[in-house]
């Protein structure tokens, strides 16, 4: 299937694994992706440097075909801020889990130099991005690369000014869509615009080519998004389930029982607007409080509670992202997933082709 965004990277469907920082990312995940066909997505953001060219490199012997790397744009941080609150949140749970008290940690924030650097050196073929814009001088650097270079966008004004700041593609990313937002030009709340909804606008908005993201779990929700004008997809959750996904066992028995009334937009793991499906800890914790901080600094001192009860298979402590089309979720292989979604959307193309032929 040739669309402007096959042409652009150089792959044979459009399909996009979406890039999920903290574990889920595996290379095997990216490297089946790829090799089938698709375009597998590294996830650079809470990692180090060398573990970014660590994971490229296993990437490639693996497959000679493009994938991609992303990274989360550095976020402004709080000048002093005063953590009492959280900390004495957090206490009893991390007694219920074995830990220590809470503390913050002393590096909160990914060194945004070093990790561009590595995402630089890794080889990849696309730098993708999201909470906001990439420096001009970043996306020179990857242009001078060869790399092409992908922005995340939730409103049709951030993909206008993506397009503007000289990025090759736009991920429009509806209100549905699993994991963190990547709203940054106005309040999250006026940014959660459904997929449907989104798309035609940025695909009119635009001249690069757009990448539907949110929900599209199946060929149905593929072929759906190309009628919009979409030149390809991102897939998030529905990779979340393949075989080779490192998405801890408490968050994949979670997507499997979870219905898509279950999941919310939350702040109260990062500090920063998410999907996920609702626990414990997102019931107990209430979104305006001072136990809530910015990010990144509430992801920084909830990630020992969320490292533990991942060991200890408790999802209540979990951060379960997900998108509204998590009952949709087929646990395979990956590079079965990307075969059975292409033949998924030929079929439901078909379909509509011949409901519009009878009607003519």
């Amino acid at each position: 299937m040739k669309t402007a965004w096959t042409s652009l990277v150089g792959v044979n469907h459009p399909i996009v694994q979406a890039p999920m920082a903290g574990g889920p990312t595996t290379p095997a995940l990216v490297a089946a992706v790829s090799g089938a066909g698709g375009l597998g997505v590294l996830a650079a953001a809470y990692a180090r440097p060398q573990d970014v060219l660590a994971a490229a490199q296993a990437v490639r012997s693996q497959t000679p075909a493009p994938f991609g790397v992303n990274l989360f744009v550095p976020v402004p941080q709080a000048g002093a801020l005063d953590d009492t609150a959280a900390r004495a949140h957090l206490a009893p749970l991390h007694a219920r889990l074995g830990l220590p008290p809470p503390v913050m940690p002393a590096q909160v924030a990914d060194d945004f130099d070093a990790t561009l650097a590595a995402c630089l050196e890794s080889g990849a073929s696309v730098l993708s991005f999201t909470f906001g814009r990439l420096p001009a001088a970043a996306i020179a650097a990857a242009h001078a690369r060869g790399m092409r270079v992908v922005g995340t966008a939730t409103t049709v004004d951030e993909a206008v000014q993506l397009e503007r700041d000289g990025v090759d593609a736009v991920v429009a990313q509806g209100g549905e869509a699993g994991a963190h937002r990547g709203t940054f030009l106005v309040p999250f709340e006026d940014a959660l615009i459904g997929t449907m909804a989104l798309v035609p606008q940025v695909v009119d908005a635009v001249r690069v080519p757009v990448l539907a993201s949110g929900a599209i779990m199946d060929g149905r929700g593929i072929a759906a998004a190309l009628a919009l004008g979409a030149a390809g997809v991102q897939l998030g959750t529905a990779f979340l389930v393949s075989d080779e996904s490192g998405a801890p066992r408490a968050h994949r028995a979670e997507l499997a029982r979870a219905g898509a009334h279950q999941t919310r937009v939350t702040r109260v793991f990062s500090g920063r607007p998410a999907r996920g499906i609702v626990n414990t800890f997102m019931r107990d914790t209430a979104e305006d409080s001072p136990a809530v901080l910015p990010y990144p600094y509430q992801n920084a001192l909830t990630r020992a509670m969320r490292g533990a009860a991942a060991k200890a298979d408790d999802p209540q402590w979990l951060s379960l992202w997900a998108g509204q089309g998590v009952p949709l979720a087929r646990p395979m292989p990956a590079a079965a997933l990307v075969a059975t979604l292409m033949r998924e959307t030929a079929t439901a193309s078909a379909r509509v082709a011949g409901i519009v032929g009878s009607a003519s």
